[in-house]
């Protein structure tokens, strides 16, 4: 699934080329393309002029000049990609939306991902309203974060993966983090001083920073930017992905876990289970 760096990445792409467009025509080929949850059809946009285009964790909008914005989260394997109108539609596109001689259109082949017509709070939509800021977001106050992840009483794997906590850090940068902070992922957050989980945060912060400045992660073409390239940072991975690989701090061999339904890569050295 598509992750900070990875969905930032997109929004650069797409601030470049639809910021200023009109809709003319939005068509919907595909019915778990539009969330349940729209106010209204996805067609009821026509005519609106986008104005920007916002994040919030793993979340997009689209600001348009009316109250209403246009929403969208990745899901899986969920891709924009900027098309010239006279382009053969790509397989598995489940949204065309028409800017005149551009088109942008919504790709998802596992049709996890979701469009949607949305009000917003506090310039927030809906479906965000409940998403913490993320690191990159300029109203983030770190010891507001330090306090929050002090406050859970569950590993701090779980937590960084909690986004009503910290929001846009997932599997892969979890991963990649605890094992730059020399944190077991089951260790315990209320076990946890604050200096240490203020060193957490600030990795995780650094590790996707690096990640975006390389385009984010592609293991396959699940997730490609809006002009169909992928991101190189998965060359830069010391832990995610590398099971029975040496760790490149000391040699160890990378042990994989099932944790939180999901795998968590470690270096069982680096990062020592905490005691009972």
């Amino acid at each position: 699934m598509p992750e900070l760096p990875e969905v930032e990445t997109v929004r650069l792409g797409l601030a470049k080329h639809v910021i200023g467009k009109k809709i003319r025509k939005i068509e919907v080929h595909h019915s778990r393309a539009t969330a349940i949850k729209s106010l209204a059809p996805l067609s009821s946009l026509a005519g609106a002029k986008i104005k920007g285009v916002s994040r919030r964790g793993k979340f997009l909008w689209f600001d348009l000049d009316r109250p209403e914005v246009l929403v969208a989260h990745l899901g899986m394997s969920g891709q924009f990609l900027i098309s010239k109108a006279s382009e053969k539609p790509q397989r598995h596109m489940r949204v065309r939306i028409d800017l005149g001689s551009l088109e942008l259109r919504f790709i998802d082949q596992r049709t996890f991902g979701w469009l949607a017509v949305e009000n917003t709070t506090a310039d927030v939509p809906t479906a965000a309203s409940h998403i913490a800021l993320d690191p990159f977001d300029p109203n983030f106050d770190l010891e507001i974060a330090i306090a929050k992840f002090g406050a859970k009483r569950t590993e701090i794997k779980r937590a960084l993966l909690d986004q009503e906590v910290i929001s846009g850090v997932g599997n892969i940068y979890a991963d990649e983090t605890l094992w730059r902070s020399k944190v077991h992922p089951e260790t315990r957050c209320e076990k946890m001083k604050p200096a240490k989980l203020r060193e957490v945060i600030l990795n995780a912060t650094q590790v996707m920073k690096e990640a975006l400045a390389q385009g984010g992660t592609s293991f396959d073409e699940l997730y490609i930017n809006v002009n169909g390239e992928s991101g190189y940072f998965e060359r830069s991975l010391a832990v995610y992905g590398r099971e029975g690989e040496s760790c490149l701090k000391c040699h160890s061999a990378i042990r994989r876990i099932r944790f939180a339904n999901r795998s968590s890569h470690f270096c069982p050295k680096c990062q020592p289970r905490p005691r009972a």
